[in-house]
């Protein structure tokens, strides 16, 4: 499998794992996401969390206010250099959030680094603007 083929299905587990959270369940997030002091996430609203601890209660917290979400990737663009590896696109959501129906199209950019022995994993996440309520 090539690297970039490795990217593609780290970013459908990310995908999936998105899903679930926006469905209450952030479970899977953990399963897949890098768990290191480095990692980092900016959400469409709220601010940015740095580290594993931030970053894990910052998908708990959507998770308990989200409901009937899905988010979908399309026109993604794939570049890999050495052990790490980045994704670019426009993400779809449309979910509930805290009552609130939400949809729209979010700039996004994905990192993904290869640990030791590990598979590639997301451990960044940054999207550039916010999703504009219905």
């Amino acid at each position: 499998m090539s690297t970039e083929d490795e990217v593609r299905k780290a970013s459908a587990q990310f995908y999936a794992a998105l899903n679930l959270m926006l469905n209450g369940d952030a479970g899977s997030l953990s399963d897949i996401w890098s768990h290191g002091s480095a990692v980092t996430t900016m959400h469409p609203v709220g601010g940015r969390q740095v580290g594993w601890n931030e970053v894990r209660e910052s998908w708990e917290q959507v998770a308990q206010v989200a409901s009937y979400g899905k988010v979908e990737l399309k026109d993604q663009l794939i570049r890999v250099a050495g052990d790490a590896a980045y994704e670019v696109g426009v993400e779809h959501a449309e979910f509930t959030l805290g009552g609130h129906q939400v949809a729209g199209q979010i700039r996004v950019a994905n990192i993904f680094r290869q640990g030791l022995r590990q598979p590639l994993r997301p451990c960044f996440a940054l999207h550039a603007r916010s999703v504009n309520a219905v």
